[in-house]
């Protein structure tokens, strides 16, 4: 009876431990952000840029992108996302702005970059995800991380108008984003 007792008492706790991350990746460095069409999951690359990979687990901590939308969605390009101030690009955290981490690692799809205004120091927040390559961004935005599965629910992301630049009417929202170290 004991021993029955104690096996139900571990199968009832297991759903609250925290869900290991994939095979050979660090859940220390790893993002789960949950989309209406699925879970993405995010390498972080705190080798190339240890201050925004640190921004985005700290953010992710606070629950700051749980809800924010994807306000600039550009067919072929990128989906971005992290404003969790006003929504619509033009705000940011409470924290200060980040100095460029730039490296050598190419925007290809699937690659996660930190979004900026003109000043290379400005991102603080934002980031996008690469639906495919774009070398003209190449050494001018930090590389933060890569998806390492989930690029088909990016790819289903609502995609904004064209002559608008991205802008999305009534956008998809990240539906909850945490470091896999935190999953529950």
């Amino acid at each position: 009876m004991i021993r029955l007792f104690l096996a139900l008492a571990l199968m009832a706790a297991t759903p609250a431990l925290a869900q290991p991350a994939p095979a050979g990746l660090d859940p220390q460095n790893t993002i789960y952000l949950e989309t209406p069409y699925g879970r993405v999951v995010i390498k972080l690359r705190p080798d190339i840029a240890p201050k925004h990979a640190e921004r985005i687990k700290l953010l992710s901590r606070e629950k700051y992108y749980d809800n924010v939308p994807f306000h600039r969605v550009i067919a072929g390009f990128m989906a971005q996302t992290g404003d969790g101030q006003r929504g619509d690009g033009t705000g940011g955290s409470k924290y200060p702005d980040l100095p460029a981490e730039f490296s050598n690692v190419p925007f290809k799809r699937g690659i996660v970059g930190m979004a900026r205004a003109q000043n290379p120091n400005s991102a603080n927040s934002q980031f996008f995800i690469m639906f495919a390559e774009n070398s003209g961004l190449n050494g001018q935005y930090t590389v933060v991380g890569e998806v390492v599965s989930g690029m088909d629910a990016i790819d289903k992301i609502k995609k904004g108008s064209s002559t608008q630049n991205g802008a999305v009417t009534n956008p998809d929202r990240i539906v909850r984003m945490q470091v896999a170290a935190d999953a529950k």
